[in-house]
C-alpha cells in the first residue's frame, strides 16, 4: 500500500477516535451551568456525578455523567441562608456526602442522633409545622468543601449536622421550612439515598 495513503488512513482513524472522546455539549442551560460550576471549582473536565440544590427553586437535582436525571422538591431553612453555628440557616457552597445513614430504617421511621428509635412519624400533609423537628427515613450527612465558607471554625457544615433527610412535615416541602437541613419527601429521600455514594459532590446554590 502506498505510504501516503496508509498515513492518511491512520490519521483519519486517530481523528475519529479522538472526536468520540469529546463529550457532547448539552442543550440544557441548567446542565451547562452546573458543569461550569464544578469545572471551575475542582479544575477538572466533566461529565460529573453530583447533586445540585437550588434554594431559589427549592429543588434538588441529581446529575449523572453531566445529565440531570432526577429532580426532587425540597425544603431549605425557614431562617434563610447562612453558615454560622447555631444560626439554623442553610449553608451555601460546595459540600461532599460524608456519611449515609439509615439503610434499614423503614419509611417514616424517626432517627434521633442518627439512630432509629423504632417509632414511626405521623406524616403531615397540610401546610403546617409542628414543634418537633424530627429526622426521618434516611440521612445524608454533608461536610463542607469550601474552607472558611462552610468548613472549619464556626462555619462547619459537618459540625452543624447539616443533613439531607426525610421529614414528617411533607406538606411544607417546596418552600423554606427547615432548621438548616435539606428536607425531602420520605419516599424521595429513599430513592436519592440509593442513587448516591459517600464522597459525592454537592453544590447548594442560591440560584
Amino acid at each position: 500500500m502506498n505510504k501516503a495513503i496508509l498515513l492518511m488512513l491512520l490519521l483519519g482513524a486517530w481523528s475519529l477516535s479522538s472526536w468520540k472522546m469529546i463529550p457532547e455539549a448539552s442543550d440544557d442551560p441548567m446542565e451547562n451551568q452546573i458543569d461550569s460550576c464544578f469545572r471551575e471549582r475542582y479544575h477538572k473536565e466533566g461529565p460529573f456525578d453530583c447533586l445540585y440544590i437550588s434554594i431559589k427553586q427549592q429543588k434538588l437535582m441529581v446529575v449523572m455523567r453531566g445529565k440531570i436525571t432526577h429532580t426532587f422538591p425540597i425544603s431549605s431553612s425557614k431562617y434563610g441562608i447562612g453558615a454560622e453555628k447555631n444560626s439554623n440557616k442553610t449553608p451555601l457552597g460546595f459540600h461532599v456526602i460524608r456519611e449515609k445513614i439509615g439503610d434499614k430504617v423503614p419509611l417514616n421511621g424517626i432517627l434521633k442522633s442518627r439512630i432509629y428509635t423504632g417509632k414511626q412519624a405521623e406524616i403531615i400533609h397540610e401546610k403546617r409545622s409542628v414543634d418537633s423537628d424530627d429526622v426521618t427515613t434516611r440521612i445524608l450527612w454533608l461536610a463542607g468543601d469550601d474552607p472558611g465558607k462552610n468548613k472549619g471554625g464556626r462555619v462547619d457544615s459537618f459540625e452543624r449536622y447539616i443533613y439531607i433527610h426525610g421529614t414528617p412535615e411533607e406538606g411544607l416541602i417546596g418552600q423554606p421550612a427547615s432548621h438548616g437541613c435539606i428536607r425531602m419527601l420520605n419516599a424521595d429521600v429513599i430513592l436519592l439515598y440509593n442513587m448516591v455514594h459517600v464522597g459525592m459532590k454537592v453544590l447548594i446554590s442560591e440560584d
